[in-house]
């Protein structure tokens, strides 16, 4: 019976006082003797901590009742115990209570047992926690895209096409380990200090069919491996203040930190240096950032942070605000300004394979700087059954360069994008459309070509689509690609990780429909059919010197399959494949004999 009360006691030190008083007049009731009540009173006592009144139990009186005789609660009155207690009134905290219920401690379990590991008890002090993540992300992807030739790198001898055999693979691991000290009690707030670092290892092989694309000696072959070390996240976060009873808040974050402009991550979604103020108001129904980024070189095969190179001389500042439930129920809108300062028009980079980045080899192929600055409006929630998600942005500023004419040009490009979708049972439709501004007229002091900062987009089915995954180059009228890998802009750069962002560019059209399928909980399956085309292509007729140019690109058509055995994302198994049916435009650019996929296998393990 003793085991029972002192069950009974650990509930009581879990709750909020009403809650305990109810359990503690449930336990005097029924505790017929005294060692049994002292036993309740010693578990009760060790499991107390601030901010909780101190019970305790006289002997028992006269009453009688169905349990035998009762013993009295007593509750201390408040101002009693602050005077024997400095420190305050004590509560009973989480990782007592978990001991005290006999859950034994199981560093390879997050989830069953106590781990000190995960956050379930404090460290050192009374309210300074560990968290350690360990992530295995794991990749095969045989795919092909229109790769350049000529007679001295071809391994086919005797072919004088441009275009070669663009089969190539890539096999990649990634081991993401990330560690968290906090200090502060986080069940309603965040905590009042924070200490995150994020190393990520990776080792990635390529092969080839063709020579000068796993670097630009010829002699180095089709096959190359290479590994990197990236620091994704350092940073320390201050907690300045709550500014209300409901935990509205100001903190500062300095350090490299990940920040996304927006919903979808159209115009900047990265890993930074920089400082971040922001914080919450009115409930979180509003909620701000105010930014500075100054961005870290990128490794070139690996895509992540090179901290080894230091800091470009380029600059993000931004402020934006979320507005909650605006302007209906559910639904989120932000405006945003970002202003993007690049100083980089006197250096020269090659990358790490010995292919010009910076300035690309485009056009004129001079070094230079911009000042560009986004005004935007983005939207994500739902509106009755519909889920909306909407973004707007116009671009306005100068170049000192422009890319084909190397004389000072005016920047004004605008981007819209939006995807609506709604649930069917089981299943959710989506139907996407986006649309970035090309230039049409590639000589004048004009670029009207939209580009973001960084773009990693979660739109139109992400990178299980072709266009969005693959890097598609262009071939014959420069060294830089139509859109970069994992990015769905045509923005002509040489480089999304180390190039500059360029606005003389065809942009593009999109129009999707996709549908993703929970045919289990642990199985989703996903389509996607996407349009594109070029929204304007002089630019490329400039570019290779080629006449008319049609605008379709072709449709992009891919299918996924995501797979979760513990319903949960501990374990995530996906597998998907793509295919482009190219369009005329494709087709003036790359002949007609190409038949651009992708296959990606992906296995993603977490601890």
């Amino acid at each position: 019976m003793a085991n029972k009360f002192l069950s009974i006691a650990a509930l009581l030190a879990s709750s909020q006082l009403a809650f305990a008083d109810d359990h503690a007049a449930t336990a005097n009731k029924c505790a017929d003797d005294v060692e049994t009540r002292q036993q309740i009173e010693r578990q009760t006592s060790s499991l107390m901590r601030p901010g909780m009144r101190v019970l305790r139990w006289e002997e028992p009186q006269e009453e009688q009742t169905e349990c035998g005789t009762a013993a009295t609660q007593v509750v201390e009155d408040d101002s009693r115990i602050l005077e024997a207690l400095p420190e305050g009134i004590l509560v009973p905290d989480r990782w007592r209570i978990v001991s005290a219920l006999g859950y034994p401690e199981n560093l390879w379990d997050p989830y069953n047992n106590n781990n000190w590991l995960k956050g379930d008890r404090p460290v050192f002090g009374d309210d300074w926690f560990v968290s350690l993540i360990g992530i295995a992300d794991l990749i095969y992807e045989p795919r092909n895209f229109p790769i350049p030739v000529g007679n001295a790198t071809t391994q086919s001898a005797g072919d004088l096409n441009l275009i070669g055999e663009g089969d190539t693979t890539v096999t990649a691991g990634s081991l993401i380990l990330e560690g968290v000290l906090y200090k502060g009690n986080t069940t309603f707030k965040p905590p009042d200090y924070e200490f995150r670092f994020t190393p990520v290892i990776n080792y990635n092989i390529l092969d080839a069919n063709e020579r000068a694309i796993t670097r630009a000696d010829p002699a180095a072959g089709t096959h190359r491996t290479d590994n990197h070390i990236g620091i994704q996240a350092a940073f320390f976060d201050y907690h300045i203040r709550n500014v209300s009873d409901r935990y509205d808040f100001d903190s500062i974050r300095v350090g490299i930190q990940p920040f996304n402009a927006d919903f979808r991550g159209f115009l900047f979604n990265d890993q930074q240096f920089g400082i971040r103020l922001f914080g919450i108001r009115d409930n979180n129904k509003l909620q701000y950032n105010v930014a500075w980024f100054r961005r870290v070189e990128k490794d070139t095969n690996s895509g992540l942070n090179d901290t080894s190179q230091g800091l470009r001389d380029d600059d993000v500042f931004t402020f934006n605000v979320y507005w909650q439930d605006w302007p209906k129920l559910g639904y989120f809108s932000q405006l945003s300004v970002l202003h993007n300062r690049n100083r980089e028009g006197d250096q020269t980079l090659y990358d790490t394979n010995g292919f010009i980045v910076r300035p690309a080899s485009l056009g004129v192929e001079v070094p230079r700087d911009y000042d560009v600055t986004y005004l935007g409006y983005n939207g994500d929630g739902h509106i009755d059954r519909l889920n909306v998600t909407v973004s707007a942005y116009y671009a306005f500023g100068d170049e000192s360069q422009g890319t084909f004419t190397g004389q000072p040009c005016d920047i004004a490009a605008y981007f819209l994008a939006a995807e609506l979708g709604f649930d069917q049972d089981w299943m959710r439709w989506r139907f996407s459309f986006l649309h970035a501004s090309g230039d049409d007229d590639p000589f004048d002091n004009d670029s009207n070509g939209f580009d973001s900062v960084f773009e990693n987009p979660l739109f139109a089915g992400a990178d299980t689509s072709y266009w969005i995954r693959q890097t598609v180059p262009l071939i014959g009228g420069g060294r830089v690609a139509l859109s970069g890998r994992n990015g769905i802009l045509n923005s002509l750069r040489s480089s999304k990780e180390q190039g500059q962002s360029n606005f003389t560019n065809p942009g593009i059209t999109l129009l999707g429909i996709g549908n993703d399928m929970d045919l289990t909980p642990t199985t989703r399956l996903s389509f996607n059919f996407n349009h594109l085309w070029f929204a304007d292509t002089t630019v490329l007729e400039a570019a290779r010197n080629q006449g008319a140019i049609a605008e379709d690109i072709g449709f992009d058509l891919s299918v996924s399959a995501i797979y979760r055995p513990l319903a949960m994302q501990n374990i995530v198994a996906r597998l998907s494949a793509a295919y482009l049916i190219p369009g005329e435009g494709f087709e003036d650019l790359y002949g007609t004999n190409q038949a651009p996929f992708s296959i990606l296998a992906n296995l993603t393990l977490t601890y």
